[in-house]
């Protein structure tokens, strides 16, 4: 029996915001999405910006051969050397010009900028880097078509239930905010 569980790709990297990079992972695992994390270095291990360590399932070169339903690209201080990465370009590039579900938090939106993706497109990224973005919106998650992004952090729970009612939809992200305790702010 074929799989038909939605596919999400996790690009990860050393100096990465571990909270911005996992909390996807667990929310959409929960929401019974297949989420591949892969290392832009190939590494089997990646070290966030806090010295926590945790596991790549594969690497990037090897994951960008597969076609994925969505993929995230979380921020924090590393993200920022990943702007002259020609694999990270390519997948970037090719997800969004496919018209699949693209998503970046905290300074990844820059990436996307830097890249042309955002060119015409509303998006919100950390304070940091709002100003490089072509269309920048201060609210705490911005949908524009294919394109999901957010502030960062605090955001994070918020971003990964919007990235599942994208893929699974409403009814799954409201059964898993319900089940997590999550209670939007507005």
């Amino acid at each position: 029996m074929p799989n038909n569980r939605p596919h999400a790709l996790v690009i990860v990297f050393d100096g990465i915001e571990e909270i911005e990079a996992l909390t996807p992972v667990d929310i959409l695992r929960r929401a019974e999405v297949d989420v591949t994390v892969a290392s832009v270095d190939g590494s089997p291990s990646v070290t966030g910006r806090n010295q926590i360590t945790f596991s790549a399932d594969t690497s990037l070169s090897l994951a960008s051969k597969q076609t994925f339903d969505l993929v995230i690209l979380p921020g924090g201080p590393g993200v920022l050397d990943l702007a002259e990465d020609q694999n990270v370009r390519d997948v970037l590039v090719g997800q969004d010009k496919a018209g699949r579900e693209l998503a970046a938090i905290c300074a990844a939106p820059k990436i996307l900028a830097q890249h042309g993706i955002l060119d015409e497109r509303d998006a919100t990224s950390h304070i940091s880097v709002r100003d490089t973005l072509p269309r920048a919106s201060n609210a705490a998650v911005v949908v524009d078509q294919h394109l999901t992004t957010s502030q960062g952090l605090g955001t994070a729970v918020e971003f990964s239930l919007t990235l599942v009612e994208k893929l699974r939809g409403k009814t799954a992200a409201q059964e898993i905010a319900a089940s997590i305790h999550y209670t939007a702010s507005n």
